[in-house]
């Protein structure tokens, strides 16, 4: 392919982008990433099947499940453990693909190998951070400032990528007067820490008491203990005063600023205020989305992906799964069309409402609406949620979310829509 692209952030958005980029034919990619090399930071993630089909069809999956847990089921909990709802997950549940629980920093560091393997060390630009783009005919420029010296450095092509981010750079040009992301009144802590496992060892549980909320699973297996490595992330409401920074995840914060939230907290024998106090980096975030746009691009020659174009609340595991599924999309649009126009115009009918409909019912907490629902019901806990919910009434709310999320069976099981040019 003759397209020259740009693309803004080497996170997971980003290379997994290049990758597929590269299976539809294109070799002229250039990826500019702010940070000055690629470090294995943030914190666990989940990745649901569908986008786990699509890391399979670029041959990635093979280097990442050594390094994750295939996650099993999920519990949604109180405080105080009492059981609200339980779903099989992944493979187990009768998916082709599994979910992965992994590292964030570690599967963004398998993409970057893969991509350097593929494209070469140049093709990723570290300590460049775009901060304007501009089209000029039917090219595009990326205007990066060089974080070592400070000069400014120009990249020229036929399209620029953001990948960039809920703080995208790129996304200021197409919406230039949106200002900071805007935050519903939480903050989430989240940490990791190496501890026994509970349940089945492949299990997550979020569990709340109607205001505060925690998101607990194992997503390593330590290779000299049977210890695993347990990732946790819990929401409370933010204090005023504290002056987070919105849409910095990498803010360091104190144990004993947060975790008295949970003492008393008794999680199938977990208890997380000892997890939170004995993990060695805790960090603070603001929860923060965007507000849906209408439109993804500018001038054919400027697009979003990922969070730069539909960033989320943490509900779902849909974060960085929709960012896979964006990059997938993008790069097999803009190798059916030759006009990029087109390829634009057809990313954006394939994924723009999908992910409006994802971002609406993720303000709306999507299913686990049901902890805040038991609590208000059952403020004291309860020995059977069939007495504190409707006959169907939980079925019906998991299933609703699995349709907005795109991730019915029958949608699901089959083979990579986006890579079937290339399989």
């Amino acid at each position: 392919m003759t397209h020259q692209i740009i693309i803004s952030g080497a996170g997971i958005a980003g290379l997994t982008a290049a990758l597929a980029l590269h299976a539809h034919g294109f070799d002229r990619i250039v990826i500019l990433e702010r940070a000055h090399d690629i470090q294995p930071l943030g914190s666990g993630i989940n990745l649901l099947p569908h986008a786990v089909r699509e890391l399979d069809a670029l041959d990635i999956l093979d280097d990442l499940i050594p390094l994750c847990i295939q996650t099993k089921e999920l519990f949604y909990m109180n405080h105080r453990g009492d059981r609200i709802w339980h779903e099989v997950r992944g493979t187990d549940a009768g998916y082709r693909w599994p979910q992965l629980s992994i590292h964030r920093g570690w599967l963004q560091n398998q993409l970057y190998q893969k991509v350097v393997s593929l494209l070469g060390a140049n093709a990723v630009r570290t300590g460049m951070e775009v901060v304007n783009v501009q089209s000029s005919g039917r090219r595009a420029i990326a205007i990066c400032k060089k974080r070592s010296t400070g000069e400014t450095v120009n990249f020229e092509g036929d399209l620029v990528i953001g990948a960039d981010g809920i703080r995208s750079s790129v996304r200021r040009v197409i919406v230039p007067a949106e200002g900071p992301p805007p935050c519903n009144g939480m903050v989430i802590f989240r940490g990791a820490t190496w501890g026994s496992s509970f349940l089945t060892g492949r299990s997550m549980i979020i569990a709340g008491d109607g205001v505060r909320k925690i998101v607990l699973y194992p997503m390593a297996h330590r290779t000299d203990s049977d210890q695993v490595l347990l990732n946790w992330a819990a929401a409370v409401p933010e204090n005023p005063g504290a002056g987070y920074s919105h849409g910095d995840w990498n803010i360091p914060v104190a144990p004993s600023k947060f975790a008295p939230e949970f003492e008393g907290w008794n999680l199938a024998g977990v208890q997380p205020s000892v997890l939170m106090q004995n993990s060695p980096d805790t960090f603070v975030y603001p929860m923060v989305d965007r507000e849906p746009l209408k439109s993804w691009s500018k001038n054919g020659n400027i697009v979003l992906i990922g969070d730069a174009a539909h960033a989320m609340y943490p509900v779902g595991s849909n974060g960085a799964t929709q960012s896979i599924i964006d990059a997938s999309a993008i790069a097999y649009y803009l190798g059916r069309y030759p006009r990029l126009i087109d390829a634009l115009s057809a990313y954006e009918a394939d994924r723009q409402v999908k992910m409006t409909k994802l971002q609406l019912a993720n303000r709306q907490q999507g299913p686990e609406v049901v902890i805040n629902i038991a609590n208000e019901r059952a403020p004291n806990g309860f020995d059977d949620p069939e007495n504190v919910f409707k006959p169907g009434e939980l079925q019906e709310i998991s299933d609703r979310y699995t349709k907005t999320s795109s991730m019915e069976f029958s949608k699901v099981n089959e083979p990579s829509p986006y890579m079937c040019m290339v399989m």
